[in-house]
């Protein structure tokens, strides 16, 4: 993360106490308004994937925004990791710790070939429950997750840490401080 990304930074806009009080929500919609804002995060994020990949993986529901984008410019399909029970045909399935709970995210079956080099794309990073599951998942049907993306990085929740601990090389373009 540098100053070069602080045009991304500039048109996220942060809205405090939402959903509640003490969250600072970091609010992707104004990025996502703004067409000269969106491209250059779609060029900066592809410019930040180290080798061939297969497919571009994203997370429900903001990742397939920016998944989407990025297969286009990298030139691979997209791979949709959704919420259980959202999808037709043969699933499967990884459960991941939430605060109070747990859930569940699926793919399909035949999503992916054995092999297949992915990156994990979503729009945020915060504990990295969700992208870990999805890391777990993935690797589950065969693939090779080395790599995510991101768009935002809240590093004192310690998600982008924690995917590094599991091997995957973490792209963030702008992190903020607190919650």
């Amino acid at each position: 993360m540098s100053a070069r990304n602080d045009d991304i930074r500039d048109r996220i806009r942060t809205i405090p106490d939402f959903p509640k009080p003490g969250i600072q929500f970091r609010d992707i919609t104004t990025l996502l308004l703004d067409a000269e804002g969106l491209r250059l995060t779609i060029e900066r994020m592809a410019e930040g994937v180290a080798g061939p990949i297969d497919l571009v993986a994203g997370i429900e529901a903001r990742g397939f925004l920016f998944c989407a984008a990025l297969a286009v410019r990298l030139g691979t399909g997209t791979l949709l990791i959704r919420k259980d029970g959202k999808l037709p045909g043969a699933t499967i399935a990884e459960d991941y710790a939430l605060e109070y709970g747990t859930d569940r995210i699926a793919i399909h079956a035949d999503a992916c070939a054995p092999g297949a080099r992915i990156l994990l794309v979503d729009d945020l990073i915060a504990t990295g429950g969700t992208a870990r599951a999805a890391v777990r998942l993935l690797r589950k049907a065969g693939a090779e997750v080395t790599q995510a993306a991101f768009v935002v990085d809240l590093p004192e929740l310690g998600g982008a840490e924690a995917l590094r601990g599991d091997g995957i090389a973490v792209n963030a373009l702008v992190a903020f401080d607190g919650h």
